[in-house]
């Protein structure tokens, strides 16, 4: 690592040591809550199931019924079948259970007609499942010496009356809101959106349907950036492109700070005479530049904005211009960031072991970040432009190749691998 460049780990470190989980909790009905964060753990006020059920389609019996009565054909646990042609034992069908009836008590010599999900009479011990019978009329034939408890679903099984089912901080996925109405919650508490202002500095930029003027370039950190964060849940206030000058950039702050809780900019962090986003912070609040020892995306810049009350601040954070450096930064620095906002508690990105399918044979002296994509042979192939400005190469990777500073990387060898369904997905809606 050079000398005066700060590690990927101390960089993530110093900046999320910043971040505090916003105020403001919402009550949501919980079938509009997933992809939002929980503001408080759940517990469950009853058992799941409530009562003992039926996992198949069959007949609810007494195993009494079977001591001694000779049944015969495979015996054992569930899934087992009969032999053909086996005798089994002769039960009078008296009544038929649905899912959500009660059946009546079940006496000696008699079953239960019952379907998944039905609840177990009382007397009954056991489920035969259909496949192990034979019906004459009123009267089924067991083919199957049942043990007790067979295909029977025991109250709380599942979950635990007083159970902790989720807990502060977790993102409620679409599971996770079917979990929570299985204990019958209608509502949930969720941390409030976070809410985030943009904008662009740059006299080349211009906007997709503009004419191209001579030395102008298309924005596209501007879609990247938002959709990113969109994606992540955040709502997002766009304040587009402000020109190449010191007064405007100040006033674009000022005007981001109102209302919202962090600021998200791209480019103009250098100390040319055109960039003015680092002494506008500067001006208007503190700057902490870093340059961190890392490929693609070394300048990052981390800082408060001071709103017109003086006495609280907009978090801010300033991504390089380049689109690929931009994109792994977000990734890597700004989502992380975010999750602390909205009260997630581990916002380390899942990664997995797997193959490198190709030779990098001249690594960086900082830590790299490799577009590289999931071949049809279970490995990773790489992209093989990864130059900082080829946004390209973000299309068609599937994730980034986490690669320490300084290590060759030879065909065969196991790496570490962060898909984009990680990095990108599971986010707020």
């Amino acid at each position: 690592m050079k000398p005066g460049l700060l590690s990927f780990d101390d960089a993530l470190a110093a900046l999320l040591a910043n971040a505090r989980t916003v105020d403001g909790v919402e009550t949501l009905p919980t079938v509009e809550a997933a992809g939002r964060v929980l503001a408080a753990a759940q517990r469950s006020a009853l058992d799941v199931p409530p009562l003992d059920n039926t996992q198949m389609d069959g007949y609810a019996v007494r195993t009494a019924d079977f001591d001694g009565a000779g049944a015969s054909g495979a015996s054992g646990g569930p899934g087992a079948s009969a032999a053909s042609g086996a005798s089994g034992v002769r039960l009078r069908v008296v009544q038929r259970i649905a899912a959500g009836q009660t059946g009546a008590p079940l006496t000696a010599g008699t079953a239960a007609r019952i379907f998944t999900g039905a609840p177990i009479p009382p007397g009954c011990d056991a489920v035969v499942m259909q496949e192990q019978t034979r019906v004459d009329g009123d009267v089924v034939e067991v083919l199957h010496r049942p043990a007790p408890g067979e295909w029977i679903r025991r109250a709380g099984e599942d979950i635990r009356a007083g159970q902790a089912i989720l807990p502060a901080g977790a993102r409620i996925t679409p599971q996770a809101a079917g979990l929570a109405a299985s204990v019958g919650l209608a509502t949930l508490p969720v941390v409030r959106r976070v809410r985030v202002a943009c904008f662009f500095t740059g006299d080349e930029l211009v906007m997709p349907g503009q004419p191209l003027r001579p030395g102008a370039i298309y924005n596209s950190n501007r879609f990247v950036l938002i959709a990113l964060l969109r994606a992540l849940g955040c709502t997002v206030t766009d304040l587009g492109i402000v020109p190449d000058s010191l007064e405007a950039t100040r006033a674009a702050l000022r005007a981001a700070a109102q209302g919202n809780d962090l600021i998200v900019t791209s480019g103009g962090m250098s100390v040319g005479e055109e960039d003015h986003v680092r002494p506008a912070v500067q001006a208007e609040g503190r700057l902490d530049l870093w340059q961190i020892a890392i490929k693609p995306g070394k300048p990052l810049a981390y800082g408060v904005v001071r709103r017109a009350d003086a006495a609280t601040a907009a978090h801010f954070i300033g991504l390089p211009g380049n689109p690929v450096s931009s994109f792994v930064t977000f990734l890597l620095f700004v989502r992380p960031f975010v999750r602390r906002l909205q009260g997630v508690v581990d916002v380390t990105p899942m990664a997995l072991p797997m193959r490198a399918d190709f030779d990098w044979p001249r690594p960086d002296s900082r830590r790299e970040f490799l577009r590289v994509r999931v071949n049809a042979a279970g490995g990773l192939d790489l992209f093989p432009n990864q130059g900082s400005g080829v946004l390209t190469s973000t299309v068609w990777a599937d994730g980034l190749l986490d690669n320490p500073a300084g290590h060759a990387i030879a065909r065969g060898d196991v790496v570490r691998f962060l898909p984009f369904d990680t990095l990108l997905g599971g986010g707020a809606s």
